[in-house]
């Protein structure tokens, strides 16, 4: 019997430990009269990244994307610890999610596309059942490429994130790193990415996801309540 708990989604939670808090010491509890600059940054830093760490091994299981936000958490640290120019930041803000998008479009070349591990798997969709429709309608080479150009609508999407996170880096953060400024600014970019950023990515990926739905109801004739699994 597997005795490790299923992971259910808890956006409040992220939010709270990964944008709030974090933004709420870089900006007000970096001073010398508080924590000071690199003990802000450190206790700012040790929420997303205990949090990430803390979900790794709870659920014992390998999350490529969850181990990405740790190494940037690790990075961010790094770079305002030991002072380097902060245009690395902005490099290092925009590489996350650029290698996302990258690895995604190289996987669609590979056994393991991770589009179907998105979107496409059984513990979201009766995936059999759909395959079954779909060859007895002769409809696989539609539906193949139409998840295919899902894979290019979600690439963009992490372009998108990419191309944002830098600009947001570059015009936020100009103060040199290890410095209260370079924290409150590193603060204020944190606070911002929320709305301007994660919050329109999760809307393209909504509507990638709505995308495939009608796809295969189209290509397979069943109705939504057939495709979803339900609880």
């Amino acid at each position: 019997m597997n005795s490790t708990p299923t992971h259910k989604p808890r956006p409040m939670v992220d939010l709270i430990v990964s944008v709030i808090l974090p933004s709420f010491i870089l900006m007000k509890l970096s001073g010398e009269e508080s924590l000071g600059v690199s003990g802000g940054l450190l206790l700012a830093l040790a929420f997303p990244f205990g949090w990430g760490v803390f979900e790794l091994i709870k659920y014992k299981k390998f999350n490529f994307i969850a181990l990405l936000g740790v190494i940037s958490v690790f990075l961010t640290g790094s770079i305002g610890l030991f002072e380097l120019d902060n245009k690395w930041l902005a490099i290092k803000e925009a590489s996350i999610p650029a290698i996302i998008g990258i690895a995604v479009f190289i996987s669609t070349f590979t056994p393991y596309p991770l589009v179907r591990a998105l979107f496409f798997n059984a513990s979201i969709m009766d995936v059999e059942m759909i395959k079954q429709k779909l060859e007895e309608n002769h409809t696989t080479q539609v539906f193949e490429k139409r998840l295919m150009t899902a894979t290019y609508f979600i690439t963009g999407s992490f372009a998108f994130s990419a191309t944002m996170n830098y600009i947001l880096a570059k015009w936020l953060v100009t103060s040199p790193a290890g410095t209260e400024a370079f924290n409150e600014e590193l603060g204020q970019m944190t606070l911002y990415s929320y709305p301007m950023i994660a919050i329109p990515s999760m809307i393209m990926m909504m509507a990638i996801f709505f995308y495939l739905l009608r796809s295969i109801k189209q290509a397979t004739g069943l109705k939504l309540e057939d495709l979803i699994i339900k609880k």
